[in-house]
């Protein structure tokens, strides 16, 4: 079986295993679930396997759940907290009563708040890269991140992330302190970052690039055919890219990824998944099942060809997939 080589992250000194974990999916975000049901138990082994697979990034944030979803990695990983690197969020405003209250808060005394609370949920007593989930507009990001940075002078936080910013935000947090990594979404459905600078800025900066949702939160896998095949409580029904037209003309560009990938012999998803590894960055699809965990770890070992990638870039040009990645408000 394939395992995971570490790569740095950044030029500050952070190592990370070259795909990691997205924990989101096992519980939900703020209040509600992203892709079906949950199983805590089959989540937790799913943790844990991937460490012996050599996949010791972990994903989490304080607003999946709220919290649940920093406790559940926290139950998982208990005992065995020096073989894991250790990456959250915060940013989306958690109220008093434990639910996102729709705003945005990047001031020093909620980074304090919300890194002491996450630092409890996870049973641990640092994080290894705590990053700003969302841009607070009422904010100066100098301010946000001059607090996130006092977190590293006392031991409580090792590195310092962003995600989601465009790059003059990127530019000015740098300049504040070292930014180790920039979480954004990004796969063959989305090239956003190819479009907008902020990957290049990144590798400009020596910021580390962390992708997420690889295999365009799920729909590459090739495994969904109608919007019926996502569950009930599945919030995919409600993005712009998996309703109506969109959902049948974003399908017939995963089933050209299906021709190629049957050709190579493996399947779509782990076509798109070393795709994005190709790229130099590293991915953390998100998985709650040991089955998918292990065909994403196979998908590392899979090389490409200059053919092979002319051939993917005209099947999933730039601006070839249709509909927003976010319902309008999101």
């Amino acid at each position: 079986m394939t395992t995971i080589q570490e790569v740095a992250l950044g030029r500050q000194g952070l190592h990370v295993s070259a795909q990691g974990l997205g924990c989101m999916g096992m519980s939900g975000f703020a209040g509600g679930t992203i892709y079906g049901a949950t199983d805590d138990t089959e989540s937790i082994a799913t943790i844990r396997r991937a460490q012996e697979l050599g996949v010791t990034m972990l994903d989490t944030a304080d607003v999946y759940g709220p919290f649940t979803n920093e406790k559940l990695v926290g139950q998982a990983i208990a005992g065995q907290r020096a073989h894991y690197t250790l990456a959250t969020k915060f940013g989306f405003e958690i109220g008093p009563d434990g639910n996102w209250n729709g705003r945005y808060n990047g001031r020093p005394d909620y980074v304090r708040t919300a890194i002491e609370r996450s630092l409890r949920n996870l049973g641990t007593d640092y994080v290894d890269l705590y990053y700003l989930h969302r841009l607070d507009p009422a904010t100066p990001i100098e301010e946000t991140v001059g607090a996130m940075s006092r977190l590293v002078e006392e031991g409580k936080v090792r590195y310092l992330g962003l995600s989601e910013v465009p790059t003059d935000i990127l530019r000015r947090a740098h300049a504040v302190h070292p930014i180790t990594a920039l979480e954004t979404e990004y796969s063959l459905f989305d090239r956003g970052v190819e479009e907008n600078g902020v990957l290049a800025a990144t590798r400009e900066l020596g910021i580390g690039f962390v992708g997420y949702s690889p295999l365009g939160r799920g729909f590459l896998s090739g495994e969904i055919k109608t919007p019926d095949d996502f569950e009930a409580t599945d919030s995919r029904r409600m993005f712009p890219r998996y309703q109506g037209e969109n959902f049948y003309k974003n399908l017939e560009l995963v089933e050209k990824l299906r021709t190629l990938a049957a050709a190579k012999g493996v399947s779509s998803a782990q076509l798109a998944l070393a795709w994005v590894l190709a790229q130099g960055v590293v991915a953390i699809p998100g998985t709650k099942r040991r089955t998918y965990l292990e065909a994403n770890v196979a998908a590392a070992s899979l090389t490409f060809s200059s053919t092979e990638l002319a051939e993917l870039e005209a099947m999933l040009p730039v601006g070839s997939v249709v509909g927003g990645a976010y319902p309008e408000g999101m």
